[in-house]
């Protein structure tokens, strides 16, 4: 009878945990009785945010609530992104910062953020800030304000984050994935939020991108210049050099053709991020290797007289293709922390292990490949002087016929 009553009521006890949950923000009363039209259980981080706002005027009576801090050497902030960008949300966010304080009070003050390595230092934001303060009680940091947003406003994008404090000064937030997560759309008129669906797409098209041009004017281009530059030195090797030259690079070419094109697809896909310098590099290294190839179907013969002028312009072309190619990948690692954080570190580590080594390649056949070529011109030197001289350079006198 038991096991029939709990069965019965295991359906009615569901509902009530899911409605209570459900009515986590709505059910929270404020120490200063404040009470916010509508609010909304945020889904990452343990934090909630209760707004009021006024279409007419506006202004948005904001408190944010974040749990889960138990110590005060931690910050907590709620942002805007005022550029409506969900991914990055954080570069240009305007951010409300609050830092518990070991007297009991709390600090509040505003941060603009223009990169992420920030430390949210205090500072003016795009926005007109009133009434903002702070609170900590209970492990639960909340914050207040009310700010004006631009006429016609009805949905923003806000992100929420918290960290440690390094001698009172704010550190890079953590980078698990409810940290990464913690940002939305949010309608405000209705309370319905969007979350990053694109994030994750985003996020292996810029893995696809970094992969490809580090694998393409990163390494395949530099190891044909090598190829290329030692290999033919060696007369076994030839004609072998030259198609390993040419099978190289041109998979450099196609491949970075690739990684050049989910570039422009994720510069058109995050509106209002710019990196200037890695996009211009990226272009003059498209426009440069597409002089290369053209400079294989203008490829004349040895033997022609313009043959040297043709050897000066594939040769600095290409020299100058492998310099931008280093110093963009690296640019391209830069940039890339703006969304993996530290992580970069290993990849950018990885990298110069590989490109050191190409280096130390090309030192050593540089040595060894000189050697080669002054002993083989010794031998010619030596082989052209005539026998008939009196034992110059080890030659005896030739016998004369009468």
């Amino acid at each position: 009878m038991l096991r029939v009553v709990l069965l019965l009521l295991l359906p009615v006890l569901s509902c009530v945990v899911l409605t209570s949950y459900a009515q986590t923000c709505s059910s929270h009363i404020f120490s200063n009785n404040k009470v916010y039209a509508t609010c909304r259980d945020l889904p990452q981080l343990t934090s909630y945010l209760h707004w009021s706002y006024d279409q007419a005027t506006g202004e948005l009576d904001i408190a944010f609530r974040h749990g889960g801090i138990t110590s005060t050497d931690s910050w907590v902030a709620w942002a805007i992104n005022p550029n409506n960008v969900l991914d990055p949300a954080m570069i240009g966010a305007q951010a409300l910062v609050a830092i518990p304080q070991s007297s009991g009070s709390t600090r509040a003050y505003t941060s603009s953020i223009a990169n992420t390595r920030t430390q949210l230092q205090e500072g003016n934001i795009s926005y007109p800030v009133s009434g903002l303060s702070a609170t900590y009680q209970n492990n639960e940091v909340t914050i207040f304000a009310t700010l004006t947003l631009p006429n016609g406003t009805t949905s923003l994008v806000h992100l929420w984050q918290d960290g440690a404090l390094s001698t009172s000064i704010p550190q890079q937030h953590y980078q698990n994935p409810s940290h990464l997560s913690s940002k939305e759309t949010l309608d405000l008129i209705s309370g319905q939020s969007q979350a990053s669906s694109g994030g994750n797409s985003r996020q292996r098209r810029r893995n696809t991108h970094g992969v490809l041009n580090a694998l393409s004017w990163g390494i395949l281009m530099p190891t044909g210049a090598i190829i290329a530059r030692y290999l033919k030195v060696f007369k076994s090797a030839d004609p072998a050099w030259f198609y390993l030259h040419i099978t190289c690079q041109a998979s450099a070419y196609i491949v970075g053709v690739a990684g050049f094109g989910t570039g422009i697809k994720l510069g058109s896909d995050s509106v209002g991020v710019e990196y200037h310098t890695h996009r211009a590099l990226g272009v003059v290294l498209f426009c440069l290797g597409t002089l290369q190839v053209f400079a294989l179907f203008l490829r004349l013969n040895k033997d022609h007289k313009h043959r040297f002028y043709w050897n000066v312009y594939h040769h600095a072309v290409g020299y100058v293709t492998i310099i931008i190619s280093i110093i963009n990948v690296f640019e391209g690692f830069d940039t890339l922390e703006n969304y993996v954080g530290d992580r970069y570190n290993n990849w950018k580590h990885a990298y110069i292990g590989i490109i050191g080594a190409l280096g130390g390649i090309a030192v050593f056949l540089e040595a060894y490949t000189w050697i080669i070529v002054l002993k083989r011109k010794q031998s010619e030197s030596e082989s052209n002087v005539p026998h008939g001289t009196n034992g110059v350079n080890g030659y005896g006198s030739r016998p004369q016929h009468v």
